[in-house]
């Protein structure tokens, strides 16, 4: 099974599933300071959508995801490129993976090929609906520890259906990120994006 969650990989045939969990503390600035708390990261923003495309698979133009991302980063009161990672859904199966690049590509423009994206279900595989809060500590820790972890498995990438990005293929990688944002998009075209960045004290 160690083999066998392969995102954006031209042998992918599916999800693996995964069994985890992960609990984030969200607290106002003011009230996590007066306390002496350590602030490991700032909720920027998020946006929700939902495509209604099918009952399990997203729509594969991407047009979905896209809106939420765009939500997002309008809530967050940033631009496009001002996102150094983004840490993908990548489930491994034929529909989600281009589908999702292509949701990337249409709201990132030319960033799509300068940020860094990888699918960290690629090591834990999918915990379902833990999945989304496993994965936004990801980008908490990336930006905290200035890491961008990789897509495991990843050896061929499926250019043939548009996965030309910059997956973070087998090894990850080290860099300054001071904006990270986590895309998940469930069964029945819902879709959510949250935003996190470097806190500046």
């Amino acid at each position: 099974p160690e083999k066998a969650s392969r995102p954006f990989d031209k042998k992918r045939e599916g999800f693996v599933m995964g069994e985890g969990s992960a609990v984030l503390i969200l607290e106002e600035e003011e009230h996590a300071k007066a306390r002496g708390a350590k602030i490991y990261a700032e909720f920027a923003g998020y946006g929700a959508s939902s495509d209604a495309y099918h009952i399990t698979s997203p729509n594969p133009d991407g047009s979905g995801g896209a809106l939420a991302i765009a939500k997002a980063l309008k809530d967050a009161n940033i631009k496009p490129e001002e996102v150094d990672y983004y840490n993908a859904h990548g489930t491994s199966t034929p529909i989600n993976d281009p589908s999702e690049t292509e949701m990337i590509k249409k709201t990132f423009g030319d960033h799509a090929y300068k940020m860094k994206i990888s699918s960290t279900k690629s090591m834990t595989g999918h915990c379902l609906g833990a999945a989304g809060a496993i994965e936004a500590a990801v980008c908490v820790k990336a930006i905290q520890d200035g890491f961008y972890p990789p897509t495991i498995n990843l050896d061929e990438p499926d250019l043939e259906h548009g996965c030309d990005l910059d997956y973070v293929p087998n090894v990850g990688v080290k860099g300054e990120i001071n904006c990270a944002a986590s895309g998940s998009l469930g069964f029945g075209g819902h879709n959510g994006v949250v935003i996190f960045k470097k806190y500046k004290a």
